[in-house]
This record gives structure tokens, sequence and C-alpha cells, in this order.
């Protein structure tokens, strides 16, 4: 969408310039202003933003991410969507930030709902939301951090016969799942759709990821075959303590800014591996 040029003239008039770390001097506009043209326009928020950022002016809660992506880059972030499976360890954090960085909209997909145990490593559940649809409460999440984006939350389960469906929007689809099966089947519906899936896996102190695009070998060269695959991984034994989660949930978000952005270099054909027990950091490459 176009926006007109009286709103362009608003979003002009609603300028501040503010002194960032870097000592310059930049354009920006506040959460505010962008609510109150949207609402007054009949256009969203993120629609506004990105007349702005086409304008030189910044919206607030974006300025620490432009020294590293760019005007352009955020735009491309604002008009993405992306699709996390999974709402819990690994996804809770995936969705956060992703709302922080501003992903124009997120598709939250889960069908699971907090419980007790939930609470050691699960950023978005709380003692309050216990019973309640991960989904749900991921939506109300995103929408606190961040109301000029979108978000749309699945209350179910994905399988092969349903992933196509929910992932044909997204740009870029992240890993939160914590089961094989479910990922290989994600990994086929992206690869099908011509998506990039940013897989991630957690146990322990340690976690591994990498981006995985439709023509890429993938899972298979970590997995094997998915014909004989376990339900569950070493995580069973060893755990998913606190930080973990975290950790590797970062570094995916990383990859699906670099994908959309085309900023940096993909973990495409290499596994990285990091074991906060030992201190080490880990690359393998894979077979193409």
């Amino acid at each position: 969408m176009t926006v007109d040029k009286e709103i362009i003239q608003e979003i002009v008039e609603s300028v501040e310039i503010c002194l960032a770390p870097d000592g310059k001097e930049y354009s920006v506009t506040g959460r505010k202003a962008v609510n109150s043209i949207a609402q007054a326009r009949g256009i969203s928020g993120r629609e506004v933003e990105v007349a702005a950022l086409e304008q030189g002016i910044i919206p607030r809660c974006y300025l620490r991410n432009i020294g590293a992506i760019g005007l352009n880059g955020q735009i491309k972030l604002l008009q993405s969507s992306v699709a996390v499976v999974g709402a819990g360890g690994l996804g809770g954090t995936i969705i956060q930030l992703l709302a922080r960085h501003g992903i124009g909209h997120i598709i939250v997909i889960d069908n699971d709902r907090f419980a007790e145990e939930d609470l050691n490593r699960q950023s978005l559940s709380t003692e309050e939301d216990l019973g309640e649809h991960k989904a749900i409460i991921a939506a109300r999440r995103v929408r606190q951090i961040n109301s000029a984006i979108t978000v749309t939350p699945y209350v179910g389960k994905l399988t092969k016969r349903n992933a196509r469906k929910l992932l044909k929007d997204a740009r870029v689809v992240a890993d939160g799942l914590d089961n094989l099966p479910s990922r290989f089947a994600v990994e086929e519906a992206c690869r099908d759709l011509g998506i990039p899936f940013v897989y991630g896996a957690i146990a322990g102190f340690s976690g591994q990821l990498m981006t995985i695009f439709p023509e890429d070998v993938g899972l298979s060269s970590v997995y094997g075959p998915s014909d004989s695959l376990p339900e569950r991984g070493v995580e069973v034994k060893t755990g998913t303590p606190s930080a973990t989660p975290a950790m590797i949930a970062a570094w995916q978000v990383q990859e699906v800014i670099k994908v959309i952005t085309g900023i940096g270099k993909p973990l495409r054909n290499r596994l990285l591996i990091l074991d906060a027990g030992e201190g080490v950091v880990d690359t393998i490459e894979l077979g193409r």
C-alpha cells in the first residue's frame, strides 16, 4: 500500500530530533504518533512505519536496529512474515525478539498450554497464565511489545497434512519444536513451498542450529533418514535449563534477520553447536 501525501506530511510533522549513542542526529517518530496517524487514517501502524522509513524517518523503537541493518533492512523486516512453529522454550523467545526487531507479521503455531514445569525456561510463561494456550499468550505479548505489527495465533498441531497451509504466507519459518518428526514435517513443507527453515534444538547446556534452504540436504544430514527417527532426543535425559533456549533462540533470530535483509552469511550447510558447559562453539560442514 502506498500512503498519500497528507499522511506523509503528518509523519513529517511528528518528527523529533534524537541524538544517538554514536553522536549523530536522527529524525525519529514515536509510537504515540504512529498509532495516532494509523488510527485516524484507517491504516496499520506497520504501514505508517514503512512510510516513515522511506522518508528517512526512523520509528524510535527501531533506532538501535538501524546501525546494523539500515533503513532498507528495517523496511524489509516490516514487510516480511515469519512463522514460528512452537511457542515454548525456543519459540517463546524467538517470537518476542522478532516482535522487537519489527517483523511485520508473526504467525504463531502451537497446540499446547502452559504448565508449571514450563516456568523454568519458557519466557512467555507466568504463574498467572498456567493452563492458557501458548499461542494466545504469545499473541498477547507481541501486541504489548509492538502494537504496530500483526500477529496471527493458530491453536493447533502442525502436521504433514496442514503444514503447507499454515506456512504458505511466511517468508521464513523458525523452529520452536521439541520433537524430530514434527521438525521433518516442517522441513518438508518448507522445501515444497520454497521457504528457508531456521532449525534449532537444545539439550542440557548445549544446543545446535542451522538455516536450511529448500535445495539443501537439511535435517537428514544431521539425523539420517526421516523414517527411522525417535520421537524425542537426548534432552529427555539432560533436561533443558533456563538459559539454553534463550542462547539458541537468539542465534535463530539472527539467522531469520540475515535471510530477510540479505545482510550477513546464513548458517547454510553448516551446523553450529554451542556447548555452554564446556565454553565451546563448533561448526560442522555438512554435505550439500
